[in-house]
């Protein structure tokens, strides 16, 4: 099985259009236009019945003190913990592959509808939904995809990984909203295969990637 996309080649930079935000010289932030990867298939093992794509960047500060701090660097050493970015289930397998921009194509402030996605899918509520709950002008569900939008003084770039699963049910066993974490416990003993591609993305204009 192996996924495919013209958007996230492994372990290379995310392009900007994919991002939520993007670095700018005075604000060090700007909005992005937050269009979601194309993304592909090929190799599905027999008896697939539905696909979920899931999105996590495995290297956000697991504390917020240094979290853009005019005064501060988010230090390499820190230890690191996920925040989900996607979750995409009841994907039919054979109904063509994710376009550029199909589930999201812009920021949309206190963020876009769900859980019912296009072509009878359902997404979750990714974890902007927790980064933006106490913001006035943002906070909001969040559901489907929101690109990375990493702390623009950390000291490392960060690894954004989509998996996709083919699994052998055609719904995944979860209700109401959802997150990414629920999907991967209700997918459990249901996965016939996965693949993956690791894309990366930095705010930091001193990062290299």
């Amino acid at each position: 099985m192996k996924l495919i996309s013209t958007c996230i080649t492994d372990n290379a930079a995310i392009p900007a259009e994919c991002a939520f935000c993007v670095p700018d010289a005075k604000k060090h932030v700007a909005l992005s236009r937050n269009l979601n990867p194309d993304f592909a298939w090929t190799g599905l093992p027999e008896g697939t019945k539905s696909l979920a794509l899931i999105c996590v960047d495995r290297d956000v500060p697991s504390r917020g003190d240094d979290v853009n701090n005019e005064e501060r660097t988010v230090p390499a050493d820190l230890p690191r913990v996920n925040f989900y970015h996607w979750a995409l289930i009841d994907l039919p397998p054979n109904n063509g592959p994710i376009g550029k921009g199909e589930f999201s194509s812009k920021v949309v402030p206190k963020g876009k509808g769900g859980p019912m996605g296009p072509r009878e899918t359902r997404q979750g509520l990714n974890d902007y939904t927790g980064w933006f709950a106490a913001d006035h002008d943002m906070g909001g569900d969040y559901f489907g995809y929101d690109g990375p939008c990493p702390p623009w003084n950390d000291s490392i770039p960060h690894r954004y990984v989509f998996t996709l699963y083919a699994l052998d049910i055609d719904k995944v066993p979860v209700r109401g909203n959802f997150t990414a974490p629920d999907v991967l416990r209700a997918i459990e003993g249901h996965i016939l295969d996965k693949a993956s591609l690791e894309g990366h993305y930095t705010m930091n204009p001193a990062v290299k990637l």
